[in-house]
């Protein structure tokens, strides 16, 4: 409740005033203690003070109950009770927590401070006694009484007078914050009891002594209580001057730091805190024996330095020794030896993954570039036969680069889910004989998990890099970033910047964490990061990894996989043994094509897992017999069939093209509706459509309508209807510029009323000449379109390169027709071919232009 706490004493400063000594003040002192006292008075509790009558001192309020009870005293005749509190730790004190002997005060001077809180300079005037208590609210009110104390000169008091002087005296020549004008305010007065008074003030007790002499009515008392604190401060400060004094002798003068060192032990021995000094110690020793970096050692015995010089119950005792055991658990040098062996990797690569040749000859390549440079380079000490390359035979500024041996690789896998992006960061790490570790970014917004908190913020610690490291115990593991296209950015900063120092291979062998701040070589880790798409990574981010594409699996391709490693996985998962269970080719078969629609094998899995777990449960119940499912009893297993080949149905109607996009998941097909109605001119455009895939829809309209004649279309058509292209599936995102061509060809299906083949999918940007440009991601696409059942792609003719990346067995299975202009996509998707385009002068228009409708026939069609 109310907080105040005693500041500087005489001669100081407190806030903006000049505390007054007491000699200075006792013209107005002896002026004030001739007020006359009221009887009722309100009463602060004051929290680790006393407050003495014949000083002035200042104090500080900051609680509300306290400040109303000042600014009441102002405005009247600015006296209040200053009583001190017998409970420090009490928040809001009552009448039983306080004493009952305090000092009427007079408010001299009030400061009120930015924060609310008030500044107080007071002068004490007399002792009050307590009688009764009047109120405890808004703030306390008492009746009180003076309470004068009793004073004889007699030689008794005159000989505690001179004591009390020279012990002062002694104490002031001892505690360098004690001004000499103290000392000269204390001879000066001639008063004994105003002399007890200033010591009082003056020296450091406890508040329940300091209560003691108040309460004491004999002056001659007072002094006795003020003699006998006074010899016991002076043991203690005597003490440690002979402690110091005796570091010193042990000593040499050039020897600093060694001084400070046994000065400080000689002190924790007195105190019994040797312990502290054996823990510096053993800091210095591990320090020593750590191979850490000459900036990482030196900034180390830096700290430890510091933290030798701070008594345990310091702050930033704990501050330093916890960054000192960071230090210290870093690991600097310890690494894995890699295993160099090209046919052990390529054996556990092809044990744990079915195909991706692509990304297990990057990691033979990897392996093998190591394995020349340690035998070529590293052991050419010591070597008796020459090399095979000599360095004379290297351009001068080879021979003179030492840093740049290739030890480290980034690596970005990009491709949908379930595909085996991280699990194969597992085998490359068995295969090489390194330790592995991961971390996820998705979501990560704060720029300090990848460089760590600087060390002036409170909770501050290393960044997530750092901390993996020292999880896994090696400076070379393979390092896997998951989910690297999910990073944000807001105002914590922008953490994909932050990559960019870890993943560049000219700059990770000086990464320097905000917590460590020194730096540290990640040129020796593999970084493998992974991500479900390409778009969302910046470009500088980008640049500094070598892309790797999975793109997904065909279905021969998930059959083995589901055969050699998820069903044998499965099996182990759900405490089945392999005899106990099997599954047919063409129940697998059926799985994938009835009860999964993905690019990986992650819903695969979860399948294969469902029927097992049934498996499982007639085991658990005594039915032991080997259980062989067969593509009939998979539906009585998962039940009904959940994904069909709708590409026939839907395209059934005028109207409706089937497209191929990519998403975060994967290849996919989509359907591009078209309809018509009365109108004038408009288009409506539904199915939460990106910009630029509005865009599109535009251009297809727009080329539609100039090239009306050539397609057969009476051109009048778009004065009288409107156009409403819809991509189903209106929940879910679309934006990009390939679905161009897909949206053409279903507007002129629609207003030439010829369906689409059932069999097509079709990509493709198109601009307002009709050309066919090319667009990306045309494995993932191909994959996608033989997933659903189609066996014909149109694609833009640049895109030919492309299909060299597709499997063998999806290339003989799909018929590929290559477009460089719309009229190549209408002529193969439409089945029929357009009729040429007609002159200007209207010749033979009314053979090819559609005969014009009704309304009723309008809306009835729409």
């Amino acid at each position: 409740m109310n907080n105040f706490e005693q500041s500087p004493g005489p001669g100081e400063t407190a806030g903006d005033e000049q505390v007054q000594p007491a000699d200075q003040m006792s013209a107005e002192i002896n002026q004030s203690a001739e007020i006359q006292l009221p009887e009722v008075l309100p009463i602060l509790p004051l929290r680790n003070t006393v407050v003495y009558p014949m000083t002035v001192l200042p104090l500080s309020a900051d609680q509300p109950r306290s400040i109303r009870l000042v600014d009441a005293a102002v405005q009247g005749n600015r006296l209040v009770g200053l009583v001190a509190m017998k409970d420090a730790s009490v928040e809001t004190p009552g009448p039983d927590q306080i004493y009952e002997v305090g000092t009427v005060a007079l408010i001299h001077r009030l400061l009120r401070a930015p924060d609310g809180s008030v500044r107080l300079i007071i002068q004490g005037l007399q002792r009050i006694q307590i009688t009764e208590w009047t109120a405890e609210e808004p703030y306390l009110m008492a009746r009180v009484q003076a309470r004068p104390e009793v004073t004889v000169d007699t030689v008794e008091v005159e000989a505690l007078n001179r004591n009390l002087l020279e012990l002062f005296r002694r104490l002031v020549d001892l505690v360098p914050h004690l001004p000499d004008e103290l000392m000269m305010a204390a001879i000066n007065t001639e008063d004994a009891r105003q002399l007890a008074y200033l010591v009082a003030t003056s020296i450091r007790m406890e508040v329940v002594e300091a209560q003691q002499i108040l309460e004491a009515d004999n002056v001659a008392d007072k002094l006795r209580l003020l003699t006998r604190i006074l010899n016991r401060e002076l043991d203690v400060l005597e003490l440690g001057k002979k402690i110091q004094t005796e570091a010193q002798g042990e000593m040499e003068k050039v020897q600093r730091e060694y001084f400070l060192r046994e000065q400080m032990k000689a002190i924790q021995r007195e105190l019994g805190e040797e312990g502290e000094t054996q823990v510096v110690e053993e800091y210095r020793q591990r320090i020593e024996e750590r191979n850490m970096s000459a900036e990482a050692r030196e900034q180390a015995l830096r700290e430890l330095d510091r933290m030798s010089k701070m008594p345990p119950q310091a702050a930033e005792y704990s501050v330093i020794k916890t960054y000192l055991d960071w230090l210290l658990d870093v690991p600097w040098a310890k690494v894995t030896e890699d295993n160099l062996d090209i046919k052990h990797a390529r054996g556990v690569l092809d044990e744990d993954h079915y195909d991706l040749e692509d990304i297990k000859d990057r990691i033979i390549e990897y392996l093998a570039v190591r394995k020349l440079w340690h035998e070529r380079f590293e052991q050419r000490e010591g070597d008796q036969e020459p090399d095979v390359l000599s360095d004379d035979s290297l351009p001068a500024i080879v021979r003179e680069e030492p840093e740049n041996t290739g030890q480290g690789a980034i690596l970005g896998l990009i491709g949908p889910p379930g595909v085996g992006k991280t699990s194969l960061g597992r085998s490359i790490a068995r295969a090489l004989g390194r330790e592995f570790t991961r971390m996820s970014l998705g979501g990560v917004r704060d720029e300090a998990e990848i460089r760590g908190h600087r060390r002036t913020y409170i909770g501050a610690m290393p960044g997530r890099i750092m901390q993996a490291l020292k999880r896994v115990g090696v400076r070379n593991p393979v390092f896997m970033l998951d989910e690297i296209d999910k990073l944000g950015r807001d105002f914590r900063g922008d953490p994909t910047s932050a990559l960019l120092e870890v993943l560049d291979p000219q700059q990770n062998n000086t990464f320097r964490d905000h917590y460590l701040d020194v730096d540290f070589d990640l040129s020796d880790v593999i970084f493998i990061a992974t991500g479900n798409l390409l778009e969302p990574i910046p470009p500088p981010l980008l640049d500094r990894m070598e892309v790797l594409e999975l793109d997904g699996y065909t279905e021969t391709e998930k059959v083995h996989i589901a055969r050699n490693y998820l069903v044998p996985r499965q099996i182990r998962a759900n405490a089945l043994l392999p005899g106990e269970i099997d599954f047919t080719e063409d129940a697998l078969r059926r799985i994938i094509r009835d009860y999964t629609r993905e690019a990986g094998v992650r819903n695969l899995e979860r399948e294969i897992g469902r029927v097992l777990r049934k498996v499982a449960t007639r085991a658990a119940t005594g039915e032991r017999e080997k259980t062989v499912v067969s593509a009939e009893e998979v539906p009585g297993y998962l039940g009904k069939q959940r994904y069909y080949f709708e590409a026939a149905e839907r395209t059934e109607t005028p109207g409706v093209a089937t497209g191929l996009a990519v998403t975060a998941v994967g290849g996919d097909i989509l359907f591009i509706e078209a309809s018509r109605m009365a109108g004038k001119k408009g288009l409506t455009l539904t199915g939460q459509l990106g910009e630029v895939m509005k865009e599109s829809a535009v251009i297809a309209v727009s080329y539609v309508r100039a090239n009306a004649r050539r397609f057969g279309i009476d051109p009048g058509f778009f004065d009288d209807n409107d156009i409403h292209i819809h991509v189903p599936a209106g929940a879910i995102p679309k934006d990009g510029p390939s679905a161009g061509v897909a949206m053409v060809t279903a507007v002129v299906s629609l207003l030439t009323r010829r369906p689409v083949k059932s069999n097509v999918g079709m990509t493709g940007e198109i601009t307002l000449r009709g050309q066919v440009l090319p667009v990306g991601g045309i494995k993932q696409k191909v994959l996608a379109a033989h997933r659903a059942g189609l066996n014909s792609v149109i694609l833009p003719k640049r895109n030919e390169p492309d299909l060299d990346d597709l499997p063998p067995e999806v290339r003989e299975q799909m018929t590929f027709i290559l477009a460089d202009q719309i009229k190549d996509v209408l002529d193969h998707a439409l089945g029929e071919p357009l009729p040429e385009e007609q002159a200007h002068d209207g010749e033979r228009e009314e053979s090819l232009a559609l005969t014009v409708e009704t309304t009723e026939d309008r809306v009835r069609t729409s």
